[in-house]
């Protein structure tokens, strides 16, 4: 049970209503001779749908008990995402629209972490930061260098396309910052 609102932060999977939901945004308000209120975006881990919800002083929130075990992502079909646990190689699949815009931080034979609720998989999450293989980066243009750095747009091996410096060429390995999907550092 978390005891205050400050307690509820980006990241954290909570119970509301009787399904897993993780914290997308969080952001404590205090407006003028009211109480202090948590307004809240939540995930549904079941079925992706975005909630609003505002958590008030008092309100009982129960963090989810989500089991995290190890995976390999193995392919897509386009509408469902398969991985394989690596203990007693069971494979299952997560539809796409629940993985949403981290699939394209995903290739074959990443390990990621399965997240179950009630003995069934019901998302994945990324590691901190995943390589990518840049297969297009065009010649960078000197000399707009004045407002400091200086990047142009890459395409990656997954079809993600990121702005990057602009010593990045086409061959390179990256490292990508899988919350904010931004480039972070050379391989």
């Amino acid at each position: 049970m978390i005891s205050t609102l400050n307690d509820i932060k980006k990241g954290l999977n909570i119970i509301h209503e009787g399904e897993p939901y993780v914290v997308t945004e969080a952001r404590f308000v205090r407006m003028q001779q009211r109480k202090p209120v948590m307004q809240t975006k939540l995930k549904n881990l079941l079925n992706g749908k975005v909630v609003e919800i505002n958590y008030h002083p008092g309100d009982k929130v129960a963090e989810a008990d989500l089991i995290r075990k190890s995976v390999d992502y193995l392919y897509t079909d386009g509408a469902n995402y398969y991985f394989m646990t690596k203990d007693d190689f069971e494979q299952f699949d997560i539809p796409a629209d629940t993985i949403g815009e981290s699939a394209l931080m995903l290739k074959e034979g990443n390990k990621v972490d399965a997240l179950y609720f009630n003995g069934r998989p019901v998302s994945v999450s990324l590691p901190a930061k995943v390589e990518l293989k840049v297969v297009a980066a065009p010649e960078g243009v000197k000399g707009n260098s004045a407002q400091g750095r200086v990047t142009k747009t890459a395409e990656l091996e997954t079809g993600l396309k990121i702005q990057v410096p602009l010593f990045i060429k086409e061959g390179d390995i990256i490292r990508i910052n899988t919350d904010t999907g931004q480039y972070a550092e050379r391989a």
